[in-house]
């Protein structure tokens, strides 16, 4: 699922994910997509709900925020709540170029997908960065 931040490069990369290149191996991961909507979350809620409710469910969050400012942020509740079976956050490393940049989103979709491969072998790592 895409954090708010993200949201039309996140669809930007799940179509390269779906491309010629990626497809057999998108196809075999079966997962499914998830919004705020699909999730029955606001759109306003805060950080640390939005991934207590990812974790609850068992979904991935894709984010741009590194904020650490407050007991909500994304960093402090990573920080605070993380244990080793915990689904890392995603988080991209420089979402502007992924707009910017084909070759640069085309190394951050191939990233996506390896980590998406061997997700569960990343559980307790807080947040992986991408590409």
């Amino acid at each position: 699922m895409a954090d708010n931040d993200i949201a039309g490069r996140f669809e930007y990369l799940l179509d390269l994910c779906r491309g010629e290149e990626w497809l057999e191996v998108w196809t075999n991961l079966q997962f499914s997509i998830e919004t705020f909507e699909s999730l029955g979350v606001a759109r306003d809620v805060s950080d640390r709900a939005l991934w207590e409710v990812c974790q609850q469910r068992q979904v991935i969050l894709v984010t741009g925020n590194r904020n650490g400012d407050g007991p909500d942020s994304l960093e402090s509740t990573l920080r605070s709540l993380n244990t080793h079976q915990c689904l890392p956050v995603i988080t991209l490393a420089d979402p502007e170029r992924i707009r910017n940049e084909k070759a640069y989103a085309l190394k951050t979709a191939e990233r996506l997908l390896e980590y998406l491969f061997d997700i569960e072998n990343y559980r307790g790592t807080g947040r992986l960065y991408v590409p």
